[in-house]
């Protein structure tokens, strides 16, 4: 019944394409330098053919190849310019569509799971896909009630496939490196295995989004649509407009990639601490900038969709992290090592110096430091660069650093957020949100047996 391509021959072949072909190209590539091309020519050119046939392979699979791909998209205002250029549009286009699934097949699934007479529980149903991702495609239509709705439907054997490709994924991380220089491509694809199940599960997102839902219902700056109906393989939930977070990144205007990367960092750090969840997908593809109600000043909210992917955590983000950014901004280096000791980052059997990891750490949180912080492709580079040289300081005591287990999520999601706003190239007031929302980011002053705050 499945049009995805299911076989793992089939999409282990298609996979490893990837660099062989990358391979083939660079022979080619050396023989136009042979002949006289210029080589910054035959660079460019080469890297245009490579990031086409990425798009091309990585969006017909769908299921994981293309979960890969819209993980790495987020990802490429860290890499080099002349590197990064001929890759973003190519990854930018995984963060919105994806060859679609048939209307035979979706009429199948939607009969299998909604019963032969489906098309009576909608008063309009739209057979064209309105977006599709990487296990499933939106479908736009009008409830029987009048509600516009998004309907999404899973592609059969997208289980199957999301795992196959994973696990192919894995065993070529080495082979992929050249395609994505600097990036670490293994811990990325194992820390997507993880969360495999869950994402396949249209009831936990049910139940994800209707807690973001019902806790945003009246919030000036966030939408999060209601579910409207689920079951296996279905989840309709009510529709919204809005600009693409891609067509802000790539069209917008100043006001709005700033209105855009300020409510971005605004639910980050506001979810968990509202909903006791983390959003774990935070690509543009799941974001809508959206006009503001005519009765509030601010002129845009953000829209936010896909609850596939979650973290829970029912006391909000973990406060040692607010703890050691309050800490690192005041210059404690002692306090902020014991911490980082005491949560795993530093292994017992590991010594380094305080000082030394506070000037690992104070450029990465910059954009704390300030009252309002610009974010720019240039300064992810430098950050990226700081930390992946083999011969700076702060790449030699990053290895010796340890992310455990707890922490792995809130760590990709930090670091997408943070690519986000500088594909958005958004002015951000960051520090007031780390003070509004992050447990441990202000300290608390102690209370007087009265209930006062105790004087200085």
């Amino acid at each position: 019944m499945s049009d995805l391509p299911r076989k793992a021959v089939t999409r282990t072949a298609k996979l490893a394409a990837l660099p062989l072909g990358f391979a083939g190209r660079a022979t080619w590539g050396l023989g136009k330098r042979i002949v006289g091309e210029s080589a910054e020519l035959v660079g460019r050119e080469l890297q245009q053919r490579t990031a086409e046939q990425m798009f091309k392979v990585l969006g017909e699979l769908k299921g994981g190849a293309m979960k890969f791909g819209q993980a790495l998209s987020v990802f490429e205002s860290a890499l080099p310019e002349e590197i990064a250029g001929p890759y973003r549009a190519a990854l930018t286009k995984l963060q919105e569509a994806a060859p679609p699934m048939p209307t035979r097949t979706v009429h199948s699934v939607l009969a299998e799971r909604l019963g032969e007479d489906w098309q009576d529980l909608f008063e309009e149903f739209e057979d064209k896909p309105a977006a599709a991702a990487s296990i499933g495609q939106v479908h736009r239509g009008v409830w029987h009630d009048g509600r516009e709705v998004a309907v999404k439907v899973q592609y059969p054997g997208a289980g199957e496939a999301l795992l196959s490709d994973l696990n192919q994924l894995s065993r070529f991380a080495r082979l992929l490196g050249p395609l994505i220089p600097g990036m670490d491509i293994k811990p990325l694809i194992a820390e997507l295995k993880d969360r495999v199940s869950e994402e396949l599960d249209y009831a936990l997102e049910a139940q994800a989004q209707q807690a973001h839902a019902d806790e945003f219902a009246d919030d000036p700056d966030v939408v999060v649509p209601a579910v409207v109906h689920q079951c296996e393989q279905v989840l309709i939930t009510e529709w919204i407009d809005g600009i693409p977070l891609s067509e802000v990144i790539s069209d917008g205007t100043e006001e709005q990639r700033n209105r855009a990367g300020q409510l971005l960092a605004r639910f980050l750090f506001s979810g968990p601490a509202r909903t006791g969840l983390l959003h774990a997908d935070p690509h543009p593809g799941n974001f809508r900038l959206l006009p503001g109600d005519p009765d509030a000043e601010a002129e845009w909210r953000l829209g936010v969709l896909d609850f596939g992917t979650v973290d829970r955590l029912p006391g909000g983000l973990p406060t040692p992290i607010g703890d050691s950014l309050r800490m690192t901004l005041d210059g404690d280096a002692d306090a902020v090592y014991e911490l980082l000791c005491e949560e795993g980052f530093v292994k017992e059997s590991i010594d380094l110096e305080p000082d030394a990891v506070l000037d690992y750490l104070l450029p990465i949180i910059e954009p704390a430091q300030v009252d309002e912080f610009t974010f720019t492709r240039g300064w992810m580079r430098s950050q990226a660069g700081r930390v992946a040289d083999p011969r700076s300081p702060a790449y030699q005591l990053g290895k010796q650093l340890n992310l455990p287990p707890a922490y792995l999520l809130i760590h990709r999601v930090t670091l997408s957020t943070i690519g986000v706003l500088c594909q958005l190239g958004a002015t951000v007031r960051l520090r007031e949100e780390l003070e509004e929302w992050l447990p441990g980011f202000v300290l608390e002053e102690p209370i007087t047996e009265e209930g006062s705050a105790a004087e200085a």
